[in-house]
Order: C-alpha cells, then sequence, then structure tokens
C-alpha cells in the first residue's frame, strides 16, 4: 500500500522509534565487558549519553567517561569491544514502523530523520538500504545541537525548505514533540506502529489502499 501525503514532510526520530530498545541480551554482554556493577555501568552510560549525542565527546571519549565514573580499567581494546556490542544494539529495526516509512516513501511523501546521535551513527543512517528512503537526514552530534532545542528544528526546516506548518515530526519523546509544536509543526508521539499507520493514514485524508 502507499500513503501520500502531498505538500508535507514527515521527520522521523531514529531510536525507538524506527529501532527497537537494545535487548536483554545485548545489554548483558555490553555489562560482561565492562566488569563492573551494573546499575553503576547503566547509571553513567546515561549521564554522558548527551555529551555524545551533543558532540561533546568521541565515541571513545565517551567510554573513557564511564570508566572513571565505575572505576574500571579498560585497555583499548575492551573500549572498542565495548563500542562493537553497544553500536548495533541501536539498529535492530521496527518493522511495523520501516513498512509505515515504505508506504510513504511509494506515496511520493517527503521523508527526513532527526536524531539525537553520536556522529558514529550517520553513516548507517545515510548509506543503509532504509537510508535511500530519506531525503536528508540530521544528526545532533554533526549539528552541535539536540533536541529539544528550537533551533535544532529550524535548521532542519531551513534545509529541507519547508514551513512549520507543512512539517510532521515522530518522536517517542513528549518533550522533542512539544518543542516541535511550539514552533508549529505537526507531532506524533510514538507509541507504536499501528497507531503511527493510523495518524498518517489521518493526515493523507482517507485509509490508504492496498495495491
Amino acid at each position: 500500500m502507499s500513503i501520500s501525503i502531498p505538500g508535507r514532510t514527515v521527520v522521523f526520530d531514529y531510536g525507538e522509534v524506527i529501532s527497537r530498545f537494545p535487548d536483554d541480551a545485548s545489554r548483558r554482554r555490553i555489562e560482561e565487558l565492562a566488569g563492573v556493577d551494573p546499575a553503576a555501568l547503566w547509571a553513567s552510560y546515561g549521564t554522558h549519553r548527551h555529551a555524545l549525542d551533543h558532540g561533546k565527546l568521541t565515541a571513545t571519549g565517551y567510554w573513557r567517561a564511564v570508566e572513571a565514573d565505575t572505576g574500571a580499567d579498560w585497555s583499548r581494546t575492551r573500549v572498542h569491544e565495548l563500542w562493537a556490542a553497544d553500536f548495533p544494539s541501536w539498529f535492530v529495526p521496527e518493522p511495523g514502523t520501516l513498512d509505515v516509512i515504505a508506504d510513504l516513501a511509494d506515496g511520493g511523501t517527503r521523508l527526513a530523520i532527526l536524531s539525537n546521535a553520536g556522529q558514529d551513527f550517520s553513516s548507517p543512517f545515510r548509506h543503509s538500504p532504509l537510508g535511500d528512503l530519506f531525503e536528508q537526514v540530521f544528526v545532533s552530534a554533526e549539528l552541535d545541537d539536540l533536541k529539544p532545542s528550537a533551533s535544532i528544528f529550524r535548521h532542519v526546516l531551513a534545509e529541507l525548505g519547508t514551513t512549520a506548518a507543512d512539517t510532521v515530526f515522530i518522536d517517542n519523546r513528549s518533550d522533542n514533540v512539544e518543542a516541535a509544536q511550539a514552533l508549529g509543526i505537526t507531532g506524533h508521539l510514538f507509541t507504536g506502529p499501528e497507531p503511527l499507520r493510523q495518524f498518517v493514514e489521518g493526515l493523507a485524508g482517507h485509509p490508504t489502499e492496498r495495491r
């Protein structure tokens, strides 16, 4: 089926919208490699993610910051192993969301990605098979900015050459959606593929037809 929303550009967040949250097996592997208290590991993991996504930390700098917090002593090899275990865990796709994106692309709807992510994520976002469906990809670390700042949304609008009224933004975080809506962008809080499909079909003005 296809979903056509003429005159609109739909901008997607990536993590926990297009991809799933890392599964338990991936997290256990990171815990095994880290060799530190899991509670301290994940607390530090979350604390420094903001700086990584803002481009203030490299991937190596990020894991060294976690190392310092947890009292670990990791070799360069172990740091790379931790990165290599963590990085692909964020690329397990949510098939239902991919189906919606493919249907929008088939309908000729303009699509883009806006993700809070480190610079190492930019290449797979752009060059994976899915990347072919997006007109542009915006990665926070490359922009030295982060959602939910108004400036990052204004940058996306300017680069896409679209207005807020003609833009739709989909994210799993309410603060990001609300920030977009405050600028006049139509927002949708992602809770799953089926509500997403209902939302975009509503924007199209009628249910899509199977081909």
